[in-house]
């Protein structure tokens, strides 16, 4: 599906800051920027990614900061700015 395909079935720009310990210093924390396309308020793909994260980083996970917005917002979108989109 297209970005504007998935924007018009509710999802939103999300942005997910990701603190975590280092694994070699686990008293230092690092900071990591996840963002897609996502459905609040269960936002699966971030969850997807931060399973995969507890998986296969190292870094053990801190604290998940989680902003969204939506991009596209019906007073935007039109009929006519439809009819350009072949």
């Amino acid at each position: 599906m297209t970005s504007l395909e998935l924007q018009l079935q509710g999802y939103r720009l999300t942005t997910a800051e990701i603190i975590y310990g280092m694994p070699d210093h686990p008293g230092i924390l690092q900071s990591f920027i996840w963002q897609n396309l996502d459905l609040a308020p269960r936002f699966p793909a971030l969850n997807r990614f931060l399973e995969f994260w507890e998986k296969n980083i190292e870094g053990k996970l801190h604290k998940i900061i989680v902003a969204n917005a939506r991009v596209i917002t019906p007073g935007e979108l039109r009929a006519g700015s439809l009819m350009t989109l072949q």
